[in-house]
């Protein structure tokens, strides 16, 4: 997955969301694949295992400004299968308010399930939402909180470097003051 791609905004569909001009293209969603991973554990050639949140794949899938610097980088993508959930919900918001055209949105709800196909799910079960339940040393809401016991989870039971890649400011916050290393935000 490469941040570069399409550039060309369109209208605003929100304060703060844009939406580009045309579909992904299969440059875009390269990278954050799974890939089987190198014989000693860690990665190869600076790549990374990156924690994915939806703000990190929908300014991807959506080619908006201010995309991730490090997506060429992500050599394997980890994310809760919530993303898969948030990234639809937000596809169908924006074309209620007429920021996507029906064929921009099956263009790019393709495009998350391709993307979802790539990535490791990790499914929300009872181990995931009980951590989430567990104080945080800072403030966090329940989607986030469930992203980060996710990552703390694939991280403890993986034994790997984990780099959490997210846009939101207060999970990103959260997320170092919990030892991982963030990008995005």
């Amino acid at each position: 997955m490469h941040p570069g791609g399409r550039t060309a905004e369109g209208s605003p569909a929100a304060p703060e969301i844009r939406v580009a001009a045309g579909g992904p293209s299969a440059q875009t969603l390269e990278g954050a694949r799974r890939h089987r991973r190198p014989a000693h554990g860690g990665t190869a050639g600076g790549e990374v295992i990156a924690y994915l949140d939806s703000s990190v794949v929908l300014r991807v899938l959506l080619g908006q400004r201010g995309r991730l610097k490090e997506w060429k980088s992500v050599r394997e993508g980890v994310a809760s299968a919530l993303v898969e959930v948030e990234c639809l919900r937000t596809l169908d918001r924006l074309r209620l308010r007429e920021a996507l055209e029906y064929r921009e949105f099956a263009l790019r709800r393709e495009a998350v399930f391709r993307l979802m196909q790539e990535i490791e799910l990790v499914e929300p079960t009872r181990s995931v939402l009980t951590r989430a339940s567990q104080p945080f040393p800072t403030e966090l809401g329940t989607l986030d909180a469930i992203h980060l016991a996710t990552a703390m989870l694939w991280r403890e039971r993986g034994g790997e470097d984990l780099v959490m890649a997210t846009h939101d400011a207060a999970l990103g916050v959260a997320a170092r003051a919990c030892g991982f290393r963030v990008v995005g935000s």
